[in-house]
């Protein structure tokens, strides 16, 4: 039966004016006005039976007019003018099909003149409530927690347009992201074949366990020297996996004058150094089609050799040998690989022994980052702790892993490919606007890019998390169909999910410095309507690194904790 059944004495008030998706309101009762508040819902009736159009309250407004002309003299008496503006977004439907009160975010028609508007409230709400509930718990739910309108009524994402249409989750400090993060990861894990990968920058999901989660690690100085492997779940992310623009941008000095010959030989080399692994190994199959960017290992020490015979190389003359077209030029360029083949903190590129070498390690890589439980044996959702890796290097590594997953889809057939998603903690470190970004930046900015815009084609979804949209590049940002907002209180990071948010819904956003922690605005085409949610409690809280100073401050200091953090900090291991 239709779960609105309102009388006429109920009207709030009566369709003054109607423009596309904005109807304005004349309330008669003064009363009834006062209790209305912004992003509250109401329900207008419909020109069609059977259907009531829903709206969003984005104005009350009370005016007295001044004065009243009568005639050719002035009537002192005044009167009120009584106004609630109002956004229409969808269309309660009494039945529709074999189904009854079905919500649609369509509107295929708008308020006649003087049609009735009703307050949604009480049982009214609840009803609706649990009616949006019921239509998106249908097959694909996914749970964040409660609606702030109605505490009784859970609030559901349509699950496959969360990760089909890339998402934004955002938050200042402390509002609530991690945890919001941490219930989707949640829910995920019980899925019984989900492929996900998720970017931990500072191993602030370590605490999320059990089954359908993997902790994984990238290799820091203490896990080479105990030589753990992929079997301890610690990561090598060989520099062969780089592609010519990465290794380009690790080991060239763009600022060098004989920066554009470096590049020119460091692909010819590599290309010679790759043909050569094949040949030796009898890959005839992959000889006829590699080029430099294909993953193909090779010998870095037989490059390096290489490269300093081109640097020193004396060439016949008329007379005597003289100095090669190259000779010198190349000096800068084999110091700064030599550096880096040297620095202990970039082991897990250049010291994975010669076990990531071999030809087949790439499907064994693959194998436990992209597989799921039922194909690796393990987990689908794989957190990845980069904490240890380099500041600087940081964009390259974390864009290699996600170059790997889009080109692991990309390659694979249709019929066969599994969709995988990449949850993006800390995005502004990695994905920063194009004015913000140095060469390693751009690697990184091109590929993410590339995976926001034709990812779906590809079953890759991105789901971009920061506490600073403003400085996340914009082109990501834009693809992002689902918005996951917590408490923002940066005017520019306010102003950022306003210009993404649909025209008619902008003022929704004035809400996002006063929700509370663990409140989110969510808007999108996972949300059959803009929503006020309040998330539920993860069952496992992340090491998000919150720090009750004033508590602690006041608290016995742990022995050797400065001795500790000292040797740890020589060593490059937190143990």
């Amino acid at each position: 039966m239709p779960i609105f059944n309102f009388q006429d004495n109920e009207a709030l008030g009566k369709v003054a004016s109607v423009d596309t998706t904005n109807v304005v309101i004349d309330v008669e009762n003064v009363e009834l006005l006062k209790r209305l508040q912004v992003n509250r819902l109401v329900v207008l009736q419909s020109s069609r039976p059977g259907q009531h159009l829903i709206g969003l309250i984005t104005q009350v407004t009370r005016k007295r007019a001044l004065v009243d002309v009568i005639g050719d003299g002035i009537n002192d008496s005044s009167s009120e003018l009584n106004l609630c503006r109002i956004t229409l977004i969808g269309t309660l439907l009494d039945r529709y099909g074999a189904k009854e009160n079905v919500f649609r975010r369509t509107l295929e028609t708008v308020p006649e003149i003087d049609a009735n508007c009703f307050a949604l409230e009480g049982d009214n709400l609840t009803g609706f409530m649990r009616t949006l509930s019921s239509i998106a718990a249908d097959g694909n739910a996914l749970t964040l927690g409660k609606y702030t309108l109605d505490e009784h009524a859970v609030a559901y994402l349509n699950g496959n347009k969360f990760f089909q249409r890339h998402a934004f989750i955002g938050g200042s400090t402390g509002a609530g992201k991690s945890w919001t993060v941490a219930k989707i990861i949640e829910q995920m894990a019980v899925l019984p074949t989900v492929n996900a990968i998720v970017f931990d920058l500072h191993g602030e999901y370590s605490p999320l366990v059990g089954d359908g989660i993997q902790q994984l690690k990238v290799a820091g100085p203490a896990d080479i020297d105990a030589k753990r492997s992929l079997d301890d779940d610690v990561l090598y992310l060989p520099y062969w996996l780089l592609s010519y623009e990465a290794l380009v941008s690790l080991f060239v000095d763009r600022s060098d004058q004989n920066a554009p010959n470096q590049a020119m030989i460091m692909a010819r080399e590599i290309n010679a150094a790759k043909r050569k692994y094949l040949e030796d190994g009898g890959h005839a199959d992959v000889l006829a089609h590699f080029t430099v960017d294909s993953p193909v290992p090779f010998n870095l020490n037989e490059l390096l050799q290489k490269l300093n015979e081109i640097n020193i190389e004396m060439v016949p003359g008329a007379r005597t040998e003289k100095q090669g077209e190259y000779f010198g030029k190349l000096a800068r360029m084999i110091s700064r690989l030599e550096n880096k083949i040297s620095d202990r903190r970039l082991g897990f590129l250049f010291s994975g022994g010669k076990d990531v070498i071999d030809f087949s390690w790439l499907e064994k890589l693959t194998s436990r980052i992209l597989g799921s439980s039922t194909e690796n044996g393990k987990a689908g959702i794989k957190i990845i702790d980069f904490s240890e890796v380099p500041s600087d290097v940081l964009p390259l590594i974390v864009s290699l892993v996600a170059r790997v997953a889009f080109s692991v889809q990309q390659w694979t057939p249709s019929a066969l490919r599994h969709p995988v998603a990449l949850l993006c903690d800390e995005a502004h470190l990695y994905l920063p606007q194009r004015s913000m970004a140095d060469s390693a930046d751009d690697v990184s900015i091109d590929i993410f890019e590339r995976i926001a815009k034709e990812g779906r084609k590809y079953g890759v979804s991105l789901i971009v998390i920061s506490q600073r949209p403003s400085e996340v590049n914009k082109t990501v940002l834009s693809q992002c169909s689902n918005f996951v907002s917590m408490r923002l209180t940066n005017a520019e990071d306010q102003g950022v999910i306003k210009k993404l948010l649909p025209d008619s819904l902008g003022g929704f956003s004035e809400i996002l410095p006063t929700l509370d922690t663990g409140e989110a605005l969510v808007v999108g085409d996972a949300s059959l309507l803009p929503s006020r949610i309040r998330i539920d409690e993860p069952r496992n809280r992340p090491n998000s690194g919150t720090v009750d100073f004033w508590d602690q401050w006041q608290s016995p200091v742990k022995d050797k904790r400065l001795y500790k953090a000292v040797d740890n900090w020589r060593k490059q291991n937190i143990n």
